[in-house]
Order: C-alpha cells, then sequence, then structure tokens
C-alpha cells in the first residue's frame, strides 16, 4: 500500500486535538477545522506546477509565478463544506464542485445523491476534501466519479483517517496521494473512526 502523508506539524497537531475534544463547540470546532484544513492544503498543494510570468513591480521588470493548471476543490457534503470553505479563500481562483453521498448507517455503504461538476475537470489539479476517511467508500465513490468526468489529477484530503479507510483507497485509485492529519485506531462496530472526533458535519454546523 502507497503511504499517505500524515501532517505531523505542531499546529496541526494541536488544532487536531481540540477538533477531537468533545466538550468543543461547534463555532469552535468550525473554526479549528478550517485552521487545520489551511496547514492540510498547504502540504497537499506542494506540488503543484506553476508557469513563470513577467510581470512588473513598482521598481522593475521581473519574473513571477502563477499556477499552470485550473484548480477544482470538491468538499463531498456535507462535511467536507467545513474544509473547502477555508481552503477556497487561499486559492479564490478555484472551481469549487460538489458530490453529495450519503451513509447508509445499517450497511456504512454510501449512496450518491448530487454532483455538480465543471467542464474543466480533465485539465485541473483536483482536490477531494472530507475529514473523514472511515471505511473508504465515499472517497472511492467520489474519485471514481471525478474520473468518469475526465479527472486525471486527484489529490484526497482528509482530518482523520483509519487504516481500513487508506487500504479500501489505495486498492481502488492507488495513484491518488492522501493527505491526513492522523491514521487512528481503527473503526468500532458503526464503522465509526476510534479514537476519532466524532461525526464532523453534525460537530461543524451544530446538528444532531
Amino acid at each position: 500500500m502507497s503511504q499517505p502523508i500524515v501532517v505531523t506539524h505542531p499546529l496541526a497537531q494541536v488544532h487536531l486535538t481540540r477538533l477531537r475534544r468533545d466538550d468543543t463547540p461547534a463555532d469552535k470546532f468550525r473554526w479549528h477545522l478550517q485552521r487545520l484544513a489551511e496547514i492540510l492544503f498547504t502540504v497537499a498543494s506542494r506540488a503543484l506546477e506553476t508557469s513563470v510570468i513577467s510581470i512588473r513591480t513598482p521598481l522593475a521588470e521581473t519574473e513571477g509565478h502563477e499556477l499552470a493548471r485550473p484548480l477544482v476543490l470538491v468538499p463531498i457534503l456535507r462535511a467536507g463544506l467545513g474544509l473547502s470553505d477555508a481552503i477556497h479563500p487561499l486559492v479564490p481562483e478555484a472551481t469549487v464542485a460538489h458530490i453529495g453521498i450519503r451513509r447508509d448507517e445499517e450497511t456504512a455503504l454510501p449512496h450518491p445523491y448530487y454532483a455538480k461538476l465543471p467542464p474543466v475537470l480533465g485539465r485541473a489539479d483536483v482536490f477531494v476534501l472530507d475529514p473523514m476517511l472511515a471505511t473508504g467508500g465515499s472517497a472511492c465513490t467520489a474519485i471514481s466519479q471525478l474520473k468518469a468526468a475526465g479527472a486525471e489529477r486527484i489529490t484526497f484530503l482528509c482530518v482523520v483517517s483509519s487504516p481500513q479507510g487508506l487500504e479500501a483507497l489505495d486498492a481502488a485509485h492507488p495513484e491518488v496521494p492522501i493527505i491526513t492529519a492522523a491514521i487512528d485506531e481503527g473503526l468500532n462496530d458503526h464503522a465509526y473512526i476510534v479514537p476519532g472526533l466524532g461525526d464532523a458535519g453534525d460537530r461543524c454546523f451544530g446538528t444532531t
């Protein structure tokens, strides 16, 4: 199995700890999730290619850089919105696509219910965003949808992952890099990550 990139930066781990705590309220949860998303994306985007351009400063002509390809952020609804809301200001020119996948609570199987994808996928760098990589079902399904729509350069970014989810995603899409802040012990009987941080969507948006 290819190895995920685990971001162990001290600030990332401090934000992750606040996300894990069960007494962190929704507003603070969102804030720490967004700060952690910024750190994770900085790591995930470090291999992006740039083109050299000529610019003029107030003093002289010089060379600068711009991204060589379009960027597409793909939050998996709804928890992925907590990541894209933080990342989009870092790359305001990026397109934001959306994929909705509901998990069956009895079988833990993914059920896609929505997709709005841009036509630039085939020539873009695509970042799939979901706080949790549990069974891997949602991530694998989303990436399959993106590939079917023409995406070729895909990176998956999550906050917490499980060994089972990493194995499933590697088996289905071995060429997709995985960026995460932690690899946890595993899944419980309900296919939730342990120790995890609970339901990221509910905790981010204050729902149950």
